[in-house]
């Protein structure tokens, strides 16, 4: 850390406590050469997010906007929502522990669909039809099925 008044490239902290929101550390320093005090602050560095749509654009990571469809998708389902905030906080938190800078959107689709799978198959289904884009009834029914098929085994 270079001195702001001299440049000089080595201090000594007098002084480290957390920001009043805990987001940060505060620390007071001294210059070894001018002797001068200054703040520096420090935190956590956070990696962005980008979302690859299909059309191939990218957007900034929203998980509002996975929130919103969580909720849409357990509309008058027993799915408190306490709950369904904890689906996309796992989904967050899988998400930034992978380390990738970008993301598909049919990724965050399908990792959605396996929580919902696991909680409310009816929400599961609803997800499903929007995120896959059903065309037909017919691949509706496919993919209620395979469900089907899942839950006999």
């Amino acid at each position: 850390m270079k001195c702001p008044y001299c440049g000089f490239g080595e201090n000594k902290v007098i002084d480290s406590r957390p920001t009043d929101d805990a987001s940060a550390i505060r620390r007071r320093r001294e210059c070894l050469k001018c002797q001068k005090r200054f703040t520096t602050y420090e935190t956590l560095e956070t990696i962005t997010l980008a979302v690859i749509k299909q059309d191939n654009s990218r957007q900034a990571f929203d998980r509002e906007k996975i929130l919103r469809g969580v909720i849409r998708a357990c509309e008058k389902r027993p799915v408190s929502l306490p709950r369904m905030e904890q689906i996309v906080d796992d989904i967050e938190s899988e998400l930034y522990q992978s380390m990738e800078k970008e993301v598909t959107s049919t990724e965050i689709g399908e990792k959605v669909m396996s929580h919902l799978k696991e909680i409310d198959e009816v929400a599961y289904v609803r997800f499903a039809s929007v995120h896959k884009r059903f065309s037909d009834i017919e691949t509706f029914m496919e993919a209620l099925k395979s469900l089907l098929d899942e839950e006999k085994k």
